[in-house]
């Protein structure tokens, strides 16, 4: 009887011990206790580094992505500890806001990176990134972090693209927005030394969708939009780098057809009910022949795009004639799991693309974590 009541003893001294510890700042902000945080979930002060923390893309601070934010802020920041924030490159110089869409708009801007020092006198291919988010959060803050090292070799110019999300305004804006910016950034080419015919993009998630139809939607007319002063311009790209974008929003079945989904709140009501404006807002149904070469790279495990959506993709294009690669990350999720394979393999299509170096480059699958 004593060794029992010991132990209750003990059982619920420690109970209260947990009860009474403080709960951390993650779950302080955590408001719906899904274990994930949005943008809006944050402080305010704190949500203009959203796009940076979110290193998969997906919209979400996980656990993770939060400590390991925690371990590098420096002594006296909100939640800090570590040995200092990330900051761009030596050599890097940022032109921050520029409005491409001449509207005011601070969503319709976009952030150029410039080497320093330029390896040569020829104009530059550019890396433009595009941010995810479920087309709802996320900012173009971190797309310099994902551009930057392109930039620092002195062989690429880089650009940050922020657009409308769907709380604002719903498809096709945020296509159209995109476009205005690369119609932008050749207007200007020659003003910051910049090549308009070696422009690469590059997305994840939500942004990867994105630029996928920047790679298979030249001159469909429904999709260039006519927002920015340069509609002189055209929008295509050299090439894509897909990191694990919805494809075919007819497809994806599951919770992408709830009338809440962040693929309902695109196209502006539930995906199976808005037939037409799915399949505009669909990659897969705008592939022809003289499209962009893509490179694809997915996850096998990726929770909320299923990797059947890449392998549709490239099918497609390679049904058409387009050159097309797909880099498959076994057992990797939604942008978790990527390896330092996944980063060679698209700095080597960059090169290859856009400095015209020789690379082997094939579909190919990797290990989680490889």
């Amino acid at each position: 009887m004593k060794a029992l009541l010991f132990s209750l003893f003990l059982f619920f001294s420690q109970s209260l011990l947990y009860a009474q510890a403080p709960a951390s700042p993650f779950d302080r902000w955590d408001a719906d206790q899904d274990g994930k945080l949005s943008r809006e979930e944050l402080p305010e002060a704190l949500r203009r580094n959203f796009e940076r923390v979110d290193t998969n893309g997906d919209g979400f601070l996980s656990r993770e992505e939060d400590a390991a934010i925690r371990r590098n802020r420096p002594p006296g920041a909100p939640g800090g500890g570590g040995q200092g924030a990330a900051r761009l490159p030596e050599g890097v110089k940022k032109i921050a806001d520029l409005d491409y869409a001449g509207t005011g708009n601070p969503r319709q801007k976009l952030d150029l990176y410039l080497p320093e020092k330029r390896e040569g006198d020829a104009p530059l291919p550019v890396v433009v990134f595009i941010h995810g988010g479920g087309w709802r959060n996320g900012d173009k803050s971190g797309g310099g972090g994902k551009v930057a090292p392109f930039v620092a070799s002195g062989k690429f110019a880089g650009v940050s693209i922020g657009y409308r999300l769907t709380d604002e305004a719903q498809w096709p804006a945020q296509i159209h927005d995109c476009k205005a910016a690369i119609r932008w950034i050749k207007a200007h080419a020659e003003e910051h030394g910049l090549d308009p015919g070696r422009i690469a993009v590059w997305g994840t998630s939500a942004g990867g969708h994105l630029v996928a139809m920047l790679g298979v939607s030249d001159g469909v007319a429904d999709l260039e939009g006519a927002i920015g002063p340069h509609t002189d311009q055209n929008a295509k790209v050299k090439c894509v780098v897909n990191f694990f974008g919805p494809a075919d929003l007819l497809t994806m079945g599951g919770s992408h057809d709830q009338p809440d989904s962040p693929e309902a709140k695109l196209i502006g009501g539930p995906v199976q009910e808005n037939p037409d404006k799915a399949r505009s807002a669909s990659p897969v149904e705008h592939v022809t022949s003289d499209d962009a070469p893509s490179l694809i790279v997915h996850g096998t495990e990726d929770p909320a795009v299923p990797y059947s959506q890449s392998v549709a993709l490239e099918k497609r294009l390679e049904e058409a004639g387009v050159p097309a690669i797909l880099l498959t990350v076994e057992g990797a999720g939604h942008g978790k799991g990527f390896g330092p394979t996944i980063n060679k393999v698209a700095a080597a299509y960059l090169e290859a693309q856009l400095l015209g170096e020789p690379r082997e480059l094939a579909d190919k699958r990797v290990k989680s974590g490889e």
